[in-house]
């Protein structure tokens, strides 16, 4: 059985090899194509690759390029009014001659979308269609009966992903930009920007090095994030009190109360930007053992507080 499965894996990674090194001027029109286009990248595709069609999709979209699928039998009761003459068709068929996609070419023509295939033939009547072929056919399934799509729906699937990560660099997209299409799950998680948990204004509890003690544990106390921040008159962070500052002075018998926020403080504390990941903040926060940090600019102006609890409530700890 192992054996088997090992097969199954090299014919599938074989179809990919072979693939990759097909790729030619073709590909680069196809992207060109896409890139280009003002409207949406319709994806369609009937049966194993119809759920190929569908990954493709999903994938396109969330790096950047607009893209929906179509059910091409849907399509042609009533779906077809999804697609508009600012769009273009990405079709997928190993064959060539997917019934219910040819019968879509005729709309697709009298829009003048263009349309780019993804097939297993090239010389096939979805061929003749195509403003571009992209070659995906395979030397074998990796079904002992060679009936079941395998290696080609692996190719189709393959050849989309380059298509969409080519397209998301053409189109320069960031982690910025992906962030903002997957605001929930892991993903949206792992790029949470500090400034989106961080707090500001008269949250932040903030006293200047002259300030003393006394007043500073009022800040603390009614802050609420165990810590305050020492702030110069410009407003750069000079330093920074916590309760294990406090506990650091008492133990070497020195009475706090008669001293000056200066005398007790950490100086120049780590601090984060507010365009850091939050991960990054979690990670500070866990090689410090603090709970939590102060937000500042290049030039050390303090912009706000982000606190473990924060991390809490996205559920990233």
């Amino acid at each position: 059985m192992l054996k088997n499965a090992r097969q199954v894996l090299e014919i599938e990674a074989r179809a990919i090899r072979d693939l990759a090194n097909r790729l030619d001027d073709r590909f680069l029109e196809a992207v060109e194509i896409l890139g280009n286009c003002r409207g949406r990248v319709v994806v369609t595709g009937m049966g194993k690759s119809g759920l190929i069609g569908s990954k493709i999709a999903a994938t396109l979209a969330s790096t950047g390029t607009p893209a929906l699928f179509l059910h091409p039998a849907e399509a042609l009761h009533g779906d077809i009014g999804m697609v508009t003459e600012q769009d273009v068709v990405l079709a997928i068929s190993n064959s060539g001659e997917t019934e219910e996609i040819l019968r879509l070419v005729n709309f697709l023509q009298r829009l003048s979308i263009p349309m780019i295939s993804l097939l297993g033939r090239r010389e096939s009547t979805l061929a003749r269609y195509s403003a571009v072929v992209l070659d995906v056919s395979i030397q074998q399934e990796a079904c002992p009966l060679g009936l079941a799509p395998t290696a080609s729906t692996t190719a189709a699937l393959a050849l989309g992903d380059a298509l969409a990560m080519t397209l998301s660099q053409k189109k320069g997209f960031t982690s910025e930009d992906f962030a903002v299409r997957h605001p929930g799950g892991e993903l949206g998680k792992s790029l949470l920007k500090v400034e989106s948990l961080m707090h500001t204004g008269d949250a932040i509890p903030r006293i200047s090095p002259t300030t003393p003690m006394r007043e500073a544990l009022v800040e603390m106390s009614e802050k609420g994030f165990g810590m305050t921040t020492v702030i110069d008159g410009a407003g750069r962070i000079v330093g920074i009190i916590t309760d294990g500052d406090l506990r650091r002075v008492l133990r070497r018998g020195v009475n706090i109360l008669d001293r000056l926020a200066t005398e007790c403080m950490t100086p120049d504390p780590v601090t984060i930007g507010r365009n850091d990941l939050a991960t990054r903040a979690l990670n500070l926060m866990e090689k410090k053992k603090v709970t939590s940090l102060p937000v500042s600019d290049a030039d050390r102006n303090l912009e706000g507080i982000v606190h473990l609890h924060d991390l809490w409530r996205t559920q990233m700890i």
